[in-house]
């Protein structure tokens, strides 16, 4: 007799998801690429969701990578609520995807507006400015 097994859910916190966060930086290709999935890795919850994963990696040919067209084309039947597709329609933004405009950002909480800033300092490949609370 075969017992069925429950497809084991990876949570926030689980080193799996912290593997493949890690995996999909690695394999990007471009500065944008790289951005992006920096900044969706460090988010955290959206990466977390199953159903943006699934339409994110892709097999590569040295193992998981992102296909940020795959996520595009899913961007609204992912079940993400408005301050979550907001978030990651900027991170798209960073790959050249989307038409949203940076005026978007005024919708961010201050962690994923600290994301985002970031972001867009490593797409534009500069290491002279700094992310960090005002004085």
């Amino acid at each position: 007799m075969t017992t069925k097994t429950e497809p084991r859910l990876i949570t926030a916190d689980d080193p799996d998801l912290d593997r493949l966060g890690k995996q999909i930086i690695r394999a990007s290709e471009t500065v944008g690429g790289r951005a992006a999935a920096v900044a969706l890795v460090a988010e955290g919850s959206i990466f977390a969701q199953r159903n943006v994963r699934r339409a994110l990696i892709t097999d590569g040919p040295n193992g998981a990578m992102a296909w940020w067209e795959g996520l595009s084309g899913h961007l609204y039947t992912l079940g993400l609520d408005e301050n979550q597709r907001r978030f990651l329609s900027l991170v798209l933004s960073l790959v050249g995807i989307g038409g949203i405009t940076i005026a978007a950002v005024r919708g961010l909480d201050e962690r994923r507006l600290r994301i985002i800033m970031q972001a867009i300092l490593q797409l534009a490949e500069s290491d002279t400015l700094a992310v960090g609370t005002r004085i």
